[in-house]
């Protein structure tokens, strides 16, 4: 199986910056495009920024200016810079990735549990 932990989220006044974590772990598997997600109390979940394994990225369009992900292939890991932070940036951010998993051969989405993020004004 393969698990992802996220860490880096916290308090922190506006305008400030975070920096989001999320580690793969597992054997046997491959990690391909890996995204953050958020969901704010009473909102549905939202993507924010994905990458692909290749280093390509998209974002949402209210976070691209702010927002920077990024990965090292060589640990399995994923970045999401966070600056210019709002109050409405307060959420949970989870982590996702595609995995193929080589036995038995089979792809997966995997979530992670989630970081707290709150941003006061």
């Amino acid at each position: 199986q393969v698990r992802l932990v996220e860490s880096g989220g916290g308090l922190v006044q506006a305008g400030g910056s975070l920096r989001l974590s999320c580690v793969a772990s597992g054997r046997g598997f491959r990690i391909n495009d890996m995204c953050w997600y958020r969901q704010a109390p009473g909102k549905q979940r939202e993507l924010v920024a994905t990458i692909t394994k290749g280093g390509s990225t998209s974002y949402a369009d209210s976070m691209k200016d702010r927002f920077t992900i990024s990965r090292d292939n060589t640990k399995n890991t994923v970045y999401l810079q966070m600056n210019s932070l709002k109050p409405e940036d307060t959420a949970v951010y989870y982590c996702k990735a595609d995995a193929t998993v080589y036995i038995p051969y089979r792809n997966l989405a995997v979530w992670g549990q989630g970081t707290q993020v709150t941003v006061s004004s």
